[in-house]
Parts: structure tokens; C-alpha cells; sequence
């Protein structure tokens, strides 16, 4: 897995638009106090139930994968001027 020109910055953002993905589908809410590894893993489960991203293979479904795949994710998402992708 080759890793993304600001991939940490582009995880924080699929975080965020993830965040706001879930509370306009009615899904959940996250609070404040829920922590990053939490969001990380609810938000991929939630794009691949939605049928948004591509699950990972079994056994390859760990944190920094499914970061990766979120990064990838809001990569594909972002307009293509957008500061991140610089």
C-alpha cells in the first residue's frame, strides 16, 4: 500500500464529510469524545454498506487500511482544485 501525499490531512477530511454523511442519513451522531479509530472504522462500514467504496479483503480490514481507504475515498470526492490534492 503506497501511501497518499497527505494522507493523514485527507483522513482527517473523509472524517469530517463522513461525520456529516452519517447524521444526514439518519444513521448516527458522533460525539466529541469518540475517538478517530472509532469515526475511521464506522465511516468505512458505513461506505461499503452504502456500497460507496470497495470493502478490503478479509483479513486485511485494520486501521491503516481502511484510512487509506478513506483517504482514497475523499480524493475521489474533492474537486480536483482543492488544496489537499496539491
Amino acid at each position: 500500500m503506497k501511501k497518499i501525499k497527505n494522507e493523514d490531512a485527507l483522513v482527517s477530511e473523509a472524517i469530517r464529510v463522513g461525520e456529516i454523511y452519517a447524521k444526514k442519513r439518519g444513521v448516527a451522531e458522533f460525539e466529541s469524545t469518540d475517538s478517530a479509530k472509532n469515526k475511521v472504522t464506522y465511516i468505512y462500514r458505513l461506505l461499503v454498506h452504502d456500497k460507496l467504496i470497495q470493502p478490503l479483503a478479509k483479513g486485511q480490514d485494520n486501521g491503516p487500511s481502511m484510512r487509506h481507504k478513506l483517504a482514497l475515498w475523499i480524493s475521489r470526492t474533492l474537486p480536483a482544485d482543492h488544496e489537499l490534492l496539491k
